[in-house]
């Protein structure tokens, strides 16, 4: 029988030994690295503590449940991050509800700022961005934090979505797009 050891010695990758022998110990390591930033990702996407915090549980038995699956076609933390990107795509639409995180939950939002969208004028606060940000669909806001605040490559995320790389280039374009017509809406409005 192969130990951890040689296991870990033998194969390659970010995926932590614990998970390929489903260790107990090395699981608790593994769930120490990532669930802070799972935990973020889910609060930023779904604006709800409680929903974060069980979403991002359900995220790491699905990751323990289903690491044999993983097949070294992208990073381990790229593969972590599809599988949380797309639970929390699951949970809204399943309860219809949009995504409503505080300014303080949206760390990325001053790259956004100075991103393409916002550059002609900046916002006169954060809440204006915000709010723009709860008008644009889900999959925009989702590619949106993949590419601003979980700071992923193009690459990155089209493996996560299992996209092509220009079609990712170009639903950010479009996203970005849709996020300065509710500005201008939003302009106009005020």
């Amino acid at each position: 029988m192969k130990n951890a050891a040689t296991i870990h010695k033998k194969e390659s990758g970010e995926m932590p030994a614990g998970m390929r022998v489903k260790s107990t110990f090395n699981f608790s390591a593994f769930y120490r690295q990532y669930a802070g930033k799972v935990y973020g990702k889910c609060l930023a996407m779904l604006g709800e503590e409680v929903a974060a915090e069980d979403i991002a549980q359900e995220i790491f038995m699905k990751v323990y449940l289903k690491s044999s699956g993983f097949r070294r076609e992208s990073s381990f933390s790229t593969w972590v991050f599809s599988i949380a990107h797309n639970s929390c795509i699951d949970y809204l639409r399943k309860n219809k509800k949009r995504e409503q995180a505080s300014l303080e939950e949206l760390p990325f939002l001053p790259i956004l700022v100075e991103e393409a969208p916002w550059q002609e004028a900046p916002p006169d606060n954060m809440s204006q961005l915000a709010r723009v940000l709860e008008q644009i669909p889900e999959e925009d806001k989702g590619i949106l934090f993949m590419k601003y605040r979980d700071n992923l490559s193009i690459k990155e995320i089209a493996s996560a979505l299992d996209k092509s790389e220009s079609a990712v280039k170009m639903r950010i374009k479009r996203a970005k797009a849709k996020a300065r017509e509710r500005r201008a809406e939003l302009i106009s409005a005020d």
